[in-house]
């Protein structure tokens, strides 16, 4: 598909977007029931485990922008982003079957070493694929258009990931819901990721030889919006972390409303794909930037009530969580597509940014939820957190963790974003 002005095909939104689903049905587990597994089921300390899992994500401080500069110099008659993107998806199909089946003796080297792999084979396969929507389209709105389609599609593969345990009846099991997750990842990625494969035709921009990290330097001195954007992606990623994170302590042990956290994940992320539809229009209308930010606000006024809630305030949080996930959409789809108009920007047919830009942005993203899972599992040790037999002080700090300082990493991007400034 060659970068052009003209709207996009809706064949070619579904096709790019495809793969969005087996990598969001992937995510859920990861992120939100992974760390529990290991803290609950195998039995390693909470605290073990965010140190072990923080360090783990760190490597892609090195790896994604690695990935992102070779994907950019690579080139084969068949691309420069398939062929990562189809040997990533057999690393993660691979590592994530031994993360989940893990041995009796040295489970944390293997818990080290298995996750950094996934995040390796993620990162092989997501930066290539976010680079390829910045070379798709050069119109602002469509490149909105794109990312939307991708994030709807991530949300699908989310909700799938949610449910599928339920329809199994394995919800209540950890194990079993991570083994039934696992083959329907492993279907998902067979029959979606030929669409995005086969369905789309790579840019003619040509392979770069010739950059370098050095020249990223250069360009966040020439382009100070680079680095805000950067900075108040990172921040706004973190306060989206936090609570991914610590939600089924908090539902479990502050809520007491074990059974309600398959519905509430349900409800978060359906409010989610109510809301991109709106924030697209809203995106059109006043600019991408002033969308994000609106989208900040909103979620940060909900979220701002969470450190007050207890027992007996479930209806009270599926509130919150409906109208804190319609912003969910907009942290979804906008800050990327920012990223994207940037890119072009920088862009010319000798020179492709994409790759390594992308993979520094995908490394912010890891960093955000590496220092998510190390400062919330970390502070909670401290503080003497048990699952089993939680104190009111532990409680109170993983109320504070999870809708306290959330708030504050969302004003602080917010106030990052006001110097930005877009041009259409």
């Amino acid at each position: 598909m060659e970068m052009n002005q003209n709207r996009l095909k809706k064949s070619i939104l579904f096709s790019y977007a495809a793969t969005a689903i087996p990598l969001a049905m992937l995510g859920l587990p990861l992120y939100i029931y992974l760390p529990t597994f290991y803290a609950q089921n195998v039995g390693l300390s909470v605290t073990l485990v965010g140190l072990i899992l923080f360090f783990s994500r760190l490597t892609d401080v090195v790896t994604d922008p690695l990935v992102g500069l070779y994907s950019d110099r690579f080139g084969t008659k068949y691309g420069k982003r398939k062929p990562f993107m189809l040997l990533g998806s057999i690393l993660l199909a691979i590592s994530f079957y031994a993360l989940i089946h893990p041995p009796e003796d040295h489970v944390e080297i293997w818990l080290l070493i298995f996750s950094m792999l996934i995040y390796l084979g993620w990162s092989i396969v997501s930066i290539p694929y976010l680079a390829w929507s910045a070379e798709m389209t050069s119109n602002y709105h469509e490149k909105t258009r794109l990312s939307a389609a991708r994030e709807l599609f991530t949300i699908i593969g989310v909700l799938a990931a949610l449910l599928i345990p339920y329809l199994y009846s394995v919800a209540e099991s950890a194990d079993k819901s991570l083994d039934i997750l696992y083959t329907a990842f492993l279907v998902a990625l067979f029959f979606m990721l030929p669409f995005t494969l086969i369905g789309i035709k790579e840019s003619s921009v040509k392979p770069s030889k010739h950059i370098s990290f050095r020249d990223i330097r250069i360009l966040w001195e020439k382009i100070p919006s680079l680095s805000r954007l950067q900075s108040a992606f990172t921040l706004n990623s973190l306060a989206n972390a936090l609570p991914a994170t610590l939600f089924l302590f908090f539902v479990q042990l502050v809520l007491e409303e074990e059974s309600k956290t398959g519905p509430l994940l349900l409800l978060y992320f359906a409010s989610g794909i109510v809301g991109l539809p709106f924030w697209t229009m809203l995106s059109k209308k006043i600019g991408k930037r002033k969308s994000w930010q609106t989208s900040m606000l909103l979620a940060s006024a909900a979220f701002i009530f969470v450190p007050f809630l207890g027992s007996g305030d479930f209806l009270w949080f599926a509130l919150i969580t409906f109208v804190s996930g319609l912003s969910l959409g907009a942290d979804m789809a906008l800050p990327s597509s920012i990223q994207a108009d940037v890119v072009q920007k920088i862009d010319n047919q000798k020179t492709s940014y994409s790759g390594i830009l992308f993979g520094i942005w995908a490394m912010l993203t890891k960093f955000a939820l590496a220092f998510a899972v190390g400062l919330g599992f970390v502070i909670l040790g401290v503080v003497g957190f048990e699952p089993e037999a939680p104190t009111p002080l532990a409680l109170n700090t993983l109320a504070l963790l999870y809708g306290g300082a959330p708030v504050l990493f969302k004003m602080m991007a917010f106030w990052i974003m006001r110097g930005y400034r877009e041009t259409v």
